[in-house]
């Protein structure tokens, strides 16, 4: 179901090695950062501080993917949840504009379910709406931040992000994945595309119409 790539030394081994180099002097560096507001979370949401939910990785295998929880439970008098918006409190929208929010997956760095650098881990329901083109974006490792995170995040459409994926795939460099960190960086500092223009998050994926897409994401 998903392309393969010709072998070469960081697709073999180096990424990986980047990778646990990388998160494990990250995760404790963080951790003054991280303690705060776990603490804050649990006040915030009764007790509730992480977020688990299963992500499809490389090959579409699920794992457990873990964030902070920005969002409260809260439901309409029929028990239903609320809309986003109505869920997500100062504190929520602060741990995500900061990214916060995100430092738990270093742990899923560690555990190889993650790469630093690499396709946002999607909802599993996402799989069968996925075209041909667009599915090639499990045949890498996901990451916490990707190319389409550093040219856009959730403010440009889902098409362009899957361009911009399948594009990281087939282009998977060290000196990529160097690029996209130092970007990265900036953009978490700027808090650029934290959510899609009219929303508190972003919308679902339904699926794409029939297209032609670019190879070039530059």
């Amino acid at each position: 179901m998903f392309t393969t790539h010709p072998t070469t030394w960081y697709r073999a081994w180096g990424k990986r090695s980047l990778d646990v180099l990388l998160a494990l002097p990250l995760a404790l560096l963080t951790l003054p950062l991280l303690l705060p507001a776990a603490l804050a979370l649990a006040f915030q949401n009764r007790g509730q501080v992480l977020f688990r939910q299963l992500r499809p990785g490389r090959q579409g295998v699920l794992f457990p993917l873990y964030k902070l929880q920005t969002m409260t439970n809260a439901r309409d008098a029929h028990g239903q949840l609320l809309p986003d918006a109505a869920r997500l409190p100062r504190l929520g929208r602060w741990l995500r504009a900061t990214s916060i929010d995100e430092l738990p997956q270093l742990w899923n760095v560690l555990r190889g379910h993650l790469s630093l650098v690499g396709p946002r881990p999607l909802l599993p329901q996402y799989l069968p709406l996925y075209s041909a083109e667009q599915a090639r974006r499990h045949a890498v490792t996901p990451g916490i931040t990707g190319w389409a995170q550093v040219n856009g995040r959730n403010a440009i459409s889902w098409e362009q992000k899957f361009i911009y994926d399948v594009w990281y795939v087939d282009n998977l460099s060290l000196g990529l994945d160097l690029r996209i960190l130092l970007r990265t960086g900036r953009r978490v500092l700027g808090a650029h595309g934290i959510s899609a223009p009219g929303q508190a998050t972003t919308e679902a994926f339904r699926g794409s119409a029939p297209s032609s897409s670019s190879n070039s994401a530059l």
